[in-house]
């Protein structure tokens, strides 16, 4: 298994997984109904991530198999130190590579290269009712920070 910075090669790939893990979400939550042509808003939102200094976009490959993605980016925390934080906005294993400690894998090389472009912080943005995420986070001693609330007009 190798964990490597994604190319545009594997853009197909990767917007596949994208979309599986908003789909995981709305598995947990409706208010996360994923839309119609999610394939090519993945598409376009992964191709404006790669090669920029400030976004990071690792892949999980078996061979030329894509197996998992964690894509995250650079921001600043205006009022709070510690002032730069590593953002983890998505990030997904297929389900036959999950409990194999891949996703521990990808998510200690993630940790390292966020820390080298400048991380004090690491932050994971997942639904709370996304159990999967939230135990996977918690065993690895990430805890909430803020809560967002939403409802149905």
């Amino acid at each position: 298994m190798q964990i490597r910075r994604a190319r545009k090669e594997d853009l197909p790939a990767v917007a596949d997984l994208i979309v599986r893990t908003k789909r995981l979400n709305n598995e947990f939550d409706p208010l996360f109904a994923v839309v119609a042509d999610a394939k090519t808003r993945a598409e376009k939102y992964i191709g404006s991530t790669i090669g920029v200094p400030d976004k990071l976009l690792l892949v999980a490959a078996e061979g030329s198999k894509i197996v998992g993605v964690l894509r995250a980016e650079m921001r600043e925390r205006l009022f709070y130190e510690p002032h730069h934080e590593g953002f983890i906005t998505d990030f997904y294993v297929l389900p036959e590579y999950r409990r194999k400690a891949l996703g521990n894998e990808v998510l200690q090389q993630a940790s390292a290269e966020l820390r080298k472009m400048g991380a004090e912080i690491i932050v994971a943005d997942v639904p709370s009712r996304n159990e999967i995420a939230n135990n996977f986070y918690s065993k690895r001693g990430f805890r909430a920070l803020t809560s967002s609330f939403g409802k149905s007009p």
